[in-house]
């Protein structure tokens, strides 16, 4: 029975991630922080399931005494400060978790078990204010927030310590990845919620910042199977992962509002663009506190490597991404009328 250690356990991604690998029959050991009430996010279904140890990024002892309690074969690093607009409020913290955060991981592992292998989660955020269309993994990075900026120093410790000590460390550099356990506060849960709350009269409008940037959307069940495949291959390596599709924020919302029963007009453009529903209520404005003070405008993935290696795709389209999302939330907001 293999064993795998899972940071940021409370997490979407960590959520499906632990799903499959118990399907899989792993022993699985979730890293948590410490509250004054505990909160088990996304994997409360499964918490007979997962082994869970105290611990903090931040802490190296902590994740020490976590390897030695797991004895892990694989250590899947998903903790970070995920909000990429927090990211201004709280570099030095972000800058904490998602950068030194990965180097105190790493060496746990080469302290304690230098043959684990160990996947970092990257993201597309590095790519930032993009040098080429698509990206792929040979893409120059520019990373354009302080979530950027970190993740960028975990990819590449991460490499470092692959090429320095000879352990089996890779990253996957994900693309936009949603699902109906997202965060509240991430835009596209903020905009299937906002749809299924307005078609109950429990919200007039929705505001939302740049409805003209493009992003690659693909569901996070899709990708944590990459991550697993990541770390069987014979040779630890990068990759990147999404759909190779590039949709805006303004596609997001119509197709939501479309499967809620509520078409949209729009009216306007910029920050006087706003959306009407077939009664002509506006449910849909531009509010400019929303826009980033470094836009990313266009993020578009090329998987073919993972897709060539790993023998990965992805299964769930764009539309059934947006439909269970919907669906999801629509079911709670009418479970609590």
């Amino acid at each position: 029975m293999k064993r795998a250690l899972i940071t940021g356990i409370t997490g979407q991604d960590a959520s499906y991630l632990s799903e499959e690998l118990l399907e899989k029959g792993y022993e699985v050991y979730g890293l948590m922080r410490r509250k004054s009430k505990v909160d088990y996010g996304n994997v409360g279904h499964l918490i007979k399931d997962i082994k869970m140890i105290y611990g903090d990024m931040s802490d190296l002892v902590s994740l020490v005494s976590a390897m030695k309690i797991s004895m892990a074969d694989e250590v899947y690093n998903l903790a970070a400060q995920s909000f990429v607009a927090t990211s201004w409020d709280t570099p030095v913290g972000t800058a904490e978790i998602n950068a030194i955060g990965v180097t105190n991981m790493l060496e746990a592992i080469r302290l304690i078990n230098k043959e684990c292998r160990f996947y970092q989660a990257s993201t597309s955020e590095m790519f930032g204010k993009v040098q080429s269309v698509p990206q792929n993994e040979d893409t120059p990075f520019y990373p354009r927030s302080p979530y950027g900026v970190a993740k960028l120093y975990g990819h590449w410790i991460t490499k470092n310590y692959r090429e320095s000590f000879d352990m089996y460390a890779c990253s996957g550099i994900l693309f936009n990845h949603e699902s109906e356990r997202r965060g509240y506060e991430f835009v596209t849960r903020k905009i299937t919620n906002a749809a299924a709350l307005i078609k109950y009269g429990k919200m007039d409008k929705v505001e939302l910042g740049n409805l003209s940037a493009k992003r690659d959307w693909g569901h996070a069940k899709d990708y944590v199977h990459a991550m697993w495949l990541m770390l069987q291959q014979d040779t630890p390596d990068d990759y990147v992962i999404s759909t190779g599709e590039t949709r805006e924020v303004r596609d997001f919302v119509n197709i939501a509002f479309d499967m809620a029963g509520m078409p949209l007009t729009w009216e306007g453009s910029g920050l006087d663009e706003k959306a009407y529903d077939k009664n002509g209520v506006e449910r849909v404005c531009v509010n400019p506190d929303f826009f980033r003070p470094a836009e990313v405008e266009l993020l578009l993935g090329d998987s073919s490597k993972a897709q060539e290696k790993l023998g990965w795709k992805r299964e769930i389209s764009f539309e059934e991404l947006v439909r269970r999302m919907v669906e999801n939330d629509i079911e709670i907001v009418a479970s609590n009328l």
